[in-house]
This record gives structure tokens, C-alpha cells and sequence, in this order.
């Protein structure tokens, strides 16, 4: 009752002939050319080492603040024994 039902005779799938395209192949276009200037390249380094040296700063004054609250911390500590 619910078995399935084949043909009798199966037909094989079509063969399929591949012919290629007449006309040649495209051809690939390259990047375009991308000149750079030396002051380009300056303005990017002298930009890196500013940054760079905003985020020591930040990270030495966030230190200093730390010890700074640590040793208040202990100052007042000991006054109220």
C-alpha cells in the first residue's frame, strides 16, 4: 500500500555537450595604479607615534593615580587606629 512505485523503464538523464562560447576569453583588468606620497607615509607614522604616546600617558597617569589612592587609603587607615 505505501511502497513506492518505479517505471518499468528508467530513461538515463540527457546527455549534456558543453560547447564553448565563440570569441575569446575576457581578459581580467588589473587594479588600478595607487601612488603614494612620501608625505602620505610621514603623516601616517607621525600619527601612529602621537597616539602611541597618548595612550602611555593615559596608561602612566592611570597608574600614578592608583598608587596614589593606595597610599591615601593606608594614610587613612592608620589615623583611625
Amino acid at each position: 500500500m505505501f511502497l513506492p512505485q518505479y517505471p518499468d523503464n528508467p530513461t538515463p538523464p540527457p546527455a549534456h555537450t558543453h560547447t564553448p562560447a565563440a570569441g575569446p576569453a575576457p581578459v581580467r583588468s588589473s587594479l588600478p595604479q595607487v601612488s603614494v606620497s612620501s608625505g602620505a607615509i610621514a603623516a601616517v607614522v607621525v600619527g601612529g607615534v602621537v597616539l602611541t604616546a597618548l595612550l602611555a600617558a593615559v596608561a602612566v597617569s592611570a597608574i600614578s593615580v592608583a598608587i596614589a589612592a593606595v597610599v591615601l587609603r593606608s594614610l587613612i587607615r592608620d589615623q583611625r587606629r
